[in-house]
């Protein structure tokens, strides 16, 4: 893009709050070529099975409900999908899409450049991916947290974040554990009555606004129209370190080790032995069976 990414960081204030309390800023993104519905469609259809999520979920404040799908590609399967996004209540998450597009990775890079131009002290970022999420009015993303740095840009539509503490009650340890362990994400627990506490904020995105928030904060959306989104993560040095600690601390804690008697270097040794032992892949959950095709 000519243009700057950003469109109002314009103080010093909000570089002072990145990583530690939640941003919201505006952008330009959702002016950007890539994000034309008729590319995406043609983007869906060439988009490898495995490196996609096509879910069907229940209505907002129904109990949990997540089915799997895949899509029959074909010509203008892309453009019938987002017909049946639109009226539905549906998501695909593109995943990794600057691994499938080389015009994606181009603009990753880009969006990271002007974030250290303007954060010239925050550290390296390292492993960055993006993913596109186009989802249905009446979508929902249940309560979870990620185990990387996550920024989350709105290019068409709306929809409310809450965002949470990510600390008891609001997120447990051994929830943090398990999560970094066995990528449960969506298995942590939530309460109603975490949404009254004045800590928890909601936050409305449109066309043109970003959200940044601190690491592992557990967070639930509604949308309020159809939507797409991008998502982008992210890790650094302090974050990696972060993981692995909070992963060999839930490998202790099934030892029923007291963690600090274990200093890091070992931490790392006892999660690498983990790993060639296949601990960490028998743990993993069962991918959920595909019910449906569109």
């Amino acid at each position: 893009m000519q243009d700057r990414i950003f469109s109002d960081w314009l103080w010093s204030r909000q570089s002072e709050l990145w990583g530690q309390e939640p941003v919201q800023l505006q952008h330009r993104l959702d002016r950007h070529p890539l994000f034309d519905l008729d590319r995406l469609a043609l983007l869906i259809e060439r988009y490898p099975e495995d490196r996609y999520t096509l879910v069907r979920m229940g209505k907002p404040g129904e109990e949990r409900s997540w089915e799997e799908g895949k899509l029959n590609n074909r010509p203008g399967a892309g453009r019938e999908l987002l017909r049946q996004i639109q009226q539905g209540r549906l998501w695909i998450n593109l995943l990794h899409t600057n691994e499938v597009d080389p015009e994606f990775q181009n603009l990753l890079d880009e969006i990271y450049a002007e974030i250290h131009e303007r954060l010239p002290d925050y550290p390296a970022t390292f492993q960055r991916i993006c993913g596109v999420l186009i989802s249905s009015p009446g979508a929902q993303v249940y309560y979870h947290f990620d185990t990387t740095g996550q920024n989350l840009w709105q290019i068409r539509g709306s929809k409310r974040v809450w965002l949470y503490p990510p600390e008891p009650p609001f997120l447990q340890e051994h929830e943090l554990e398990d999560v970094q362990l066995f990528h449960k994400e969506v298995g942590i627990t939530y309460q109603r009555w975490y949404d009254e506490q004045p800590r928890v904020r909601a936050f409305d995105l449109t066309a043109g606004s970003m959200l940044h928030w601190p690491l592992n904060a557990p967070h639930r959306i509604e949308n309020l129209g159809f939507s797409v989104s991008l998502t982008t993560e992210f890790k650094t040095r302090d974050i990696q370190r972060h993981c692995r600690a909070v992963g060999a601390n839930g490998l202790l804690r099934r030892m029923r080790v007291p963690q600090s008697w274990v200093p890091y270097p070992a931490k790392l040794g006892l999660l690498a032995a983990a790993k060639v032992a296949g601990v960490l892949d028998r743990g993993q959950r069962a991918r959920r069976p595909v019910v449906f095709r569109l």
